[in-house]
């Protein structure tokens, strides 16, 4: 058993589960090992070792936060570029910690590698989490290419661990992080209330993060089978509230004097006026997994 310092990254094939079902365990098998084989030679490129594979994701560790740094973003471009010319379109989460780990027996364990699980599982399609801690860690020319996004808890942790996105392609459609003066105005003035099981909740200026799932690390611990353990996100940008499904299931929006609901199945959606949103099952079917929600003015 050895203790190093090491950056952990978690490779993670997004909807596993429908690919095999859509196109049968030999061929799903063979397309998953197949990635993995490319991905064995960036990692090794990149200076990384991989230490293990769990099915559908890759757990490996680099010696320097940088390498682990541009190995992600060669993976997700290289799948990326792969994806486009493929009809069986594969896409990937990764997430990557920097620090204290225990190197036994061929594994790796430790706190870093928990927080790095728990990124994963945030991530979307095509999107790279690490911590604030590793983005301190890396050099300055890759912090810049990292951007802030919201607090969350992990199971054991006492402190919420601040969650960094990187940005690994260009993307006109990224929303900038810095709020324009009438969008932070705009923001001071409203909150977000979300009503579950006769407990309420506000996102606001002070809380601009609410997550929700059947996990006890949740902020809304949503007590339905329907769930996901991490389902769905509530959070701040630009002023407005944005939700942010996470989940197997999908997430159910419905909002008041509108016909029809929206299903979110890992996008995002802007919350307006007031409704229910459901977390893996019909938002208008009230129960244990419908969260009530309402935009109102705050009194400043």
């Amino acid at each position: 058993m050895e203790t190093a310092q090491r950056a952990v990254l978690f490779v993670d094939v997004t909807d596993s589960t429908r690919l095999y079902e859509s196109l049968g365990d030999t061929v799903a098998l063979a397309l998953i090992n197949g990635l993995f084989a490319r991905l064995d030679k960036l990692i090794a490129k990149c200076g990384g070792a991989v230490v293990k594979t769990l099915g559908d994701g890759i757990i490996c560790t680099f010696e320097d936060p940088d390498n682990a740094f541009r190995a992600a973003v060669e993976i997700q471009t290289s799948v990326r570029s792969s994806a486009e010319k493929s009809a069986n379109r594969l896409q990937l989460k990764i997430g990557f910690t920097w620090g204290p780990v225990i190197l036994s027996r061929g594994d790796v364990f430790g706190d870093t590698m928990n927080v790095c699980a728990r990124l994963v599982e945030l991530a979307n399609p095509e999107q790279i989490l690490t911590s604030a801690p590793t983005v301190d860690a890396l050099t300055p020319g890759l912090r810049t290419r990292c951007r802030a996004l919201f607090p969350t808890r992990i199971k054991g942790k006492a402190e919420e661990v601040p969650v960094s996105e990187v940005l690994w392609r260009y993307d006109p459609a990224v929303t900038e992080a810095n709020l324009t003066r009438a969008s932070f105005a705009r923001a001071l003035q409203t909150s977000l209330k979300l009503i579950y099981r006769g407990n309420i909740f506000i996102v606001n200026r002070t809380r601009p993060t609410i997550q929700m799932g059947r996990d006890e690390s949740n902020d809304i611990v949503i007590v339905s089978l329907f769930a996901s353990r991490v389902h769905a996100r509530v959070h701040t940008r630009d002023g407005h509230f944005v939700l942010a499904d996470l989940s197997s299931n999908g997430t159910f929006l419905l909002v008041d004097d509108q016909p029809g609901e929206m299903h979110l199945r890992r996008e995002e959606a802007m919350l307006q006026g007031r409704g229910w949103i459901g977390l893996g099952k019909n938002a208008a079917t009230h129960g244990d997994h419908s969260v009530r929600f309402s935009l109102q003015q705050e009194n400043l």
